[in-house]
């Protein structure tokens, strides 16, 4: 068996493939640069996978080493000739510093190009980590200090992650992680981002593991009888609220999270509000006329019925979404765009002991490069995060024995998370979500839309989180 046979099988077992459950068709390496010799080697490595008519690029580090330690068993990609085995070069600390230590050099070796940001000094932090919650990436900490986040899925042009990171970086945003260095190649003519190193932040917490954290806590409560599921709503569509005063407001780090993050929600919103300031400052802003709202609308109605015909079970949801797409073409005055962060969810932003940032501006990587650095409603960001605020009380119910008694408390949750976000974001000067009530609304039925499509590909088990959310909208 040749090493592109061996790629070939290992590939489709890894997270961040694209693929499905179609076979590879072809597979070919396109590029392959020795970074490290000897035992350990490592190569850097850029193939082309060709599945069911679709054709993706991938960027794998390969380790070879005559005898494996059993710390790396779990990296393993497969024999190869000389008697060598071939794994997963970022899980093994003796061959990823080599990429710091390029970067803190400023190496060129080939069409790879290590640049480290203008005055910035890059240590060599000990040992590295690999992160285990991403899905489409890889990241590797070093020695607390700096994380690389290195692209598994590469493509030709300018690339939001470094490309946004950088501008806000350099406006002096407290709302991005500042880049310190990247690697980058060619690709098709173009120059194409490979990873980015950027300063790690001990100790903060994701929203996502923040707000389950709390949700957890809240329905143990409950179901112990320690708790109200009622207390009053406050509506994302309706009314107003005020800053929840929980005794966050000075940015402390909570140690325990807040059952109800109505405080976290609002700084959340001030901070995302900051961001999207300084994203037109740094990026300019335009103007969506009604004639382009129209396009927008035909757009979403499109993707509607493109999912329409691949999940039947949307079918019951299909006037009222309709319906709200339909209400785009009904707005008279011109609506600002400018650039946002596009894939804006609670998974993507860190809660530190200053206050909330901002993470992964790549976005989707299956949307074209062109599409991720476009203009858009800001609204498209807070859209993002209404909707994870609802994924996140509905995911602990899935197969909870109480979740009939507890759907009521998840819906307070949800209500109160999002008004607060709105009122955080709209004190803090961004465009009010509930003055632009019909925009918001298509844009997270637009969200949820994909949503159904994403779980019914990917996480079938996870389908009613969506469907249940647009039922009730």
């Amino acid at each position: 068996m040749t090493f592109v046979d061996t790629l070939a099988r290992w590939l489709p077992t890894q997270r961040w493939y694209s693929g499905q459950n179609a076979p590879i068709r072809d597979l070919a390496i396109t590029a392959d640069v020795t970074l490290a010799a000897g035992d350990p080697e490592m190569r850097h490595l850029v193939i082309t996978a060709s599945q069911g008519g679709a054709t993706a690029r991938y960027q794998v580090l390969a380790g070879l080493r005559s005898a494996l330690p059993a710390s790396l068993g779990h990296a393993v990609i497969g024999p190869v000739a000389g008697g060598m085995i071939a794994y997963d070069a970022l899980h093994d600390p003796a061959l990823t510093s080599v990429l710091l230590r390029s970067i803190a050099g400023q190496r060129s070796i080939g069409p790879l190009r290590f640049v480290r940001e203008p005055g910035v000094p890059i240590d060599n932090w000990p040992g590295s980590r690999v992160l285990t919650a991403e899905q489409s990436n890889t990241s590797l900490v070093f020695g607390e200090s700096a994380i690389l986040k290195m692209l598994r899925r590469p493509f030709p042009g300018e690339n939001p992650d470094l490309e946004v990171a950088a501008a806000l970086s350099r406006l002096g945003s407290t709302r991005v992680a500042a880049p310190l260095g990247w690697i980058e190649t060619q690709l098709d003519g173009e120059s194409a981002l490979l990873g980015v190193l950027s300063r790690y932040l001990p100790g903060a917490s994701d929203g996502w593991s923040l707000a389950l954290s709390g949700l957890r806590r809240l329905y143990a409560e409950i179901s112990g009888g320690r708790a109200s599921v009622n207390g009053g709503r406050a509506s994302v569509n309706g009314g107003r609220a005020s800053n929840p005063d929980d005794g966050r407001a000075s940015g402390v780090l909570p140690a325990e999270a807040d059952p109800h993050f109505t405080g976290e929600a609002y700084l959340l919103g001030q901070a995302t509000a900051e961001m999207h300031a300084d994203l037109a400052a740094a990026f300019g802003t335009g103007q969506l006329a009604p004639r382009a709202l129209t396009h927008l609308a035909d757009h979403m109605s499109g993707k509607l019925e493109e999912a329409l015909a691949e999940v039947p079970e949307l079918g019951r949801h299909a006037a009222k979404l309709r319906a709200s797409f339909t209400d785009l073409r009904q707005i008279a005055s011109p609506v600002t765009i400018q650039r946002v962060h596009g894939d804006f969810h609670l998974g993507q932003v860190l809660r530190t002991p200053t206050g909330w940032i901002a993470l992964d501006f790549e976005g989707e990587p299956a949307i074209p490069l062109a599409q991720r650095r476009a203009r858009y409603p800001a609204l498209k960001d807070v859209a993002g995060m209404l909707r994870s605020f609802d994924y996140a009380a509905r995911h602990p119910l899935l197969g909870h024995p109480e979740a009939q008694r507890l759907r009521a408390a998840a819906q307070v949750w949800v209500e109160r998370c999002q008004a607060a976000f709105c009122a955080g974001y709209t004190r803090a000067g961004g465009m009010d979500p509930l003055a632009n009530a019909a925009l918001l609304r298509a844009l997270m039925l637009e969200k949820a839309v994909y949503e159904v499509v994403y779980e019914s590909r990917q996480r079938p088990a996870w389908l009613s989180i969506p469907l249940d959310s647009i039922a009730t909208a």
